[in-house]
C-alpha cells in the first residue's frame, strides 16, 4: 500500500513539474512572439494610434482656424468694397460648376 502511495506521489510530482515547464515554455514563447511582432512593426514605420489622433486633432483645429480667418478676410474685403478672393475650396467649386455648364447635354431619344 505504501509503495502505491509513493508511486502516485512521484507521478503527481512529475505531472506538476511538467505543468510548470509548460507554463515556462508558454511565457517564453509569448515573449518571443511579442518581440518578433514589435520588430516587424518597427520595420514597417507605422504610426501609433495616439500620434495619429493627435495629428488629426491638430489638422481639424487648423482647418477651423483657417475657415474663421477666411470669413474674417471676406468680411474685411466686403467692407472695403472689394471682390472676395477665391480660396482653393471656392476655386474647386467654380471649376466644377464651369464643367457642368460646358458639358454637352445627352442626346434626347425619341420614343
Amino acid at each position: 500500500m505504501q509503495s502505491e502511495n509513493r508511486l502516485l506521489e512521484d507521478l503527481a510530482r512529475v505531472a506538476q513539474g511538467a505543468a510548470g515547464a509548460f507554463a515556462g515554455m508558454r511565457e517564453e514563447l509569448e515573449t518571443r512572439l511579442k518581440e518578433h511582432a514589435e520588430r516587424l512593426l518597427s520595420r514597417m514605420h507605422l504610426v501609433r494610434r495616439e500620434e495619429f489622433d493627435a495629428v488629426q486633432a491638430m489638422a481639424a483645429k487648423a482647418r477651423r482656424a483657417q475657415e474663421v480667418l477666411e470669413g474674417r478676410v471676406a468680411a474685411l474685403e466686403a467692407r472695403l468694397g472689394r471682390k472676395p478672393r477665391k480660396t482653393p475650396a471656392r476655386k474647386a467649386k467654380a471649376k466644377a460648376k464651369a464643367k457642368r455648364r460646358a458639358a454637352p447635354e445627352p442626346p434626347k431619344t425619341i420614343p
